[in-house]
């Protein structure tokens, strides 16, 4: 199968060339609705090709952010660059993106390929350069022979796939997804997961996504930006934002956190890192060892989680793996029992309370 990416020719080659300006910048943007400051001084910077999650709760301004960065929005200060190209006051048409949304818009009287080539219709491309190009781009969302069908004879992660394939056919320079994956459920979504990624890898398209999930963020990012009223907390990896959080927030929403107080300083621990000491033995070496009382318990099929009130009077979650079907002690009957919960002194990691003013495009660069 001919990729592509092939057809995008030299744009995809030259993405990660030593000085090439930047996919997105944004700087310094704001945008309020009345009172509410939905982006409150983001500054961010997206490299060619690369996988950028903007992650954060409803309301925490990261849609805002993909509107104004296609042109659906504008900022009331700041500017925009596309490819090093100031863009701010350009419409969303003049703009080399597209945007892919969770309703999937496709036109339910067309076929499958017809919507493909909707948009290099209206390019006034030729009809045997945009037939090819429609089978190309379905071949690559593994949809080649659902041309002739109609929307509605399709599943929810088909429709979804072909609204991708309209998407990356005109060949944009940046790709937009405003939680595209929202609508699916459980079991589709994490199988979109892995897709999206794979498409992303051989299109070699900057693609910008915005999601409230984590999962999806840390399955799928090169580097997540953790989004809270209207700001940007960090910017990093996705193993940097989840083993190393900046703020007590970043620690909160992405994954579960224990945070709690060693020697005055607040500190970070993942569930998974911790584990009980059996009675009788003594504290493990370079760890820091709590005495508790199991408080809750719920299983979890591969995992049973514990809440652990510590003596100290914080409390603490416990994962523990379930490596046998008749393994003891996960249930209710662990209630109330004492235990000793131990982990690794340099695996609690201190983390800030106050949240950070937003992230510039140098610091994010020291970040990756």
């Amino acid at each position: 199968m001919q990729r592509l990416g092939e057809l995008i020719g030299d744009r995809v080659d030259d993405a990660h060339v030593s000085g090439a300006p930047a996919a997105v910048r944004v700087t310094g943007a704001y945008k309020n609705f009345g009172a509410v400051a939905a982006v409150a001084g983001v500054d961010l910077a997206i490299d060619e090709g690369e996988f950028f999650t903007m992650l954060g709760p409803s309301g925490s301004g990261k849609t805002t952010l993909l509107r104004i960065i296609s042109g659906l929005e504008q900022p009331d200060r700041g500017s925009v660059e596309l490819g090093g190209k100031d863009v701010t006051a350009q419409p969303p048409y003049a703009r080399n993106v597209n945007t892919v949304f969770q309703d999937y818009a496709l036109f339910p009287h067309m076929t499958v390929a017809q919507n493909v080539e909707y948009g290099l219709r209206v390019k006034r491309v030729s009809r045997t350069d945009r037939r090819q190009r429609a089978e190309r781009a379905l071949e690559m969302v593994r949809l080649a022979d659902h041309g002739k069908r109609k929307p509605d004879e399709l599943s929810g992660g088909q429709r979804q796939r072909v609204a991708l394939a309209r998407a990356i056919v005109n060949e944009p320079g940046v790709l937009l997804l405003d939680e595209p994956l929202g609508a699916l459920d459980l079991k589709l979504r994490q199988q979109m997961q892995f897709e999206l990624k794979r498409i992303q890898r051989e299109v070699g398209i900057t693609f910008v996504y915005v999601t409230h999930d984590q999962e999806e963020a840390l399955t799928m990012s090169d580097r997540i930006a953790v989004f809270n009223n209207g700001r940007i907390e960090q910017v990093g990896t996705p193993l940097q934002v989840y083993e190393r959080p900046a703020t007590e927030f970043v620690a909160g929403f992405v994954g579960v956190s224990n945070l709690v107080e060693l020697h005055g300083v607040p500190v970070m621990i993942r569930p998974e890192k911790i584990w009980f000491v059996p009675d009788g033995e003594p504290d493990p070496e370079g760890t820091r060892v709590e005495a508790g009382t199991i408080e809750e318990t719920a299983y979890l099929g591969m995992v049973t989680r514990f809440l652990v009130a510590l003596d100290t009077g914080d409390h603490m979650s416990v994962v523990r793996q379930n490596l046998h079907a008749d393994e003891e002690g996960g249930g209710s009957d662990a209630v109330g029992r004492r235990v000793r919960v131990a982990f690794r002194n340099d695996q609690a990691y201190p983390i800030e309370s106050a949240p950070t003013t937003g992230v510039g495009p140098d610091e994010q660069r020291g970040q990756k």
